[in-house]
């Protein structure tokens, strides 16, 4: 086992062991104990009381987070020549559509998201072997099928995500980055947790949210009381 820095030292020691926090003293404490020397990500891993082998109690969704991922998305729009303009307006990164349907073949996933028009879904379908196990298969529920790709690329460029329950119940994604303040944190984190809620399938009985975690990369997990929760 691998010795503790001083730093990893000190921030454990700020960890009370068993005990809960608000939403709001998670987001400003699991900044406290991160010691990477990169800007880490802040991430939320939220036990539901659900069952992802039932198709009626999938959850699965998008948000808009208000302060954004922190992050660089890469994204590429397959589309016609006639939407190209409008996507490379907007920001996307990559932009064609036969020239990198044949780089995929080949294996290239080199990007964060993929946005397409209803149009093109039947030369994208081949591609499922490749995209679906990377998550990167363009979805309309996800909102990255769509004939406004300008508007699809500025949302996801601003913070928007999708995410999707794992078949432990566990939805886990990324909420900004130790470098935003707390209350940035908190407000994604909020927002997050509030599209969370309303997604509760009708089919789903008993408790909803089980527990909550906010943790950086390498962080200790802190354990977000619920009561708190019912506060948003």
């Amino acid at each position: 086992m691998s010795k503790l820095t001083k730093n990893q030292k000190l921030a454990l020691e700020k960890v009370e062991a068993g005990k809960t926090y608000s939403l709001m003293e998670a987001a400003a404490l699991v900044k406290e104990i991160t010691t990477t020397k990169f800007d880490a990500s802040v991430d939320i891993d939220v036990r539901l009381g659900v069952d992802p082998k039932k198709a009626n109690q999938m959850v699965r969704g998008v948000v808009s987070l208000p302060n954004g991922t922190g992050k660089n998305v890469r994204v590429l729009v397959l589309c016609t020549s006639e939407a190209e303009a409008e996507a490379k307006a907007a920001g996307a990164d990559y932009v064609g559509l036969d020239e990198y349907i044949e780089k995929i073949k080949g294996g290239w996933t080199d990007v964060d998201v993929i946005i397409t028009m209803p149009s093109i879904m039947g030369k994208i379908g081949a591609l499922g072997r490749v995209l679906g196990p990377r998550g990167l298969m363009p979805n309309p529920k996800s909102g990255t099928v769509t004939n406004e790709v300008g508007k699809a690329v500025n949302e996801v460029k601003q913070g928007k995500i999708d995410f999707k329950v794992d078949k432990f119940g566990i939805v886990h994604t990324s909420v900004g980055k130790v470098s935003f303040t707390p209350e940035q944190i908190y407000g994604n984190a909020k927002e997050f947790i509030n599209t969370l809620i309303k997604l509760k399938p009708s089919s789903s009985k008993g408790v909803y949210v089980k527990s909550i975690y906010l943790s950086s990369t390498m962080s200790k997990g802190l354990r977000v009381d619920l009561k708190s929760i019912d506060e948003i």
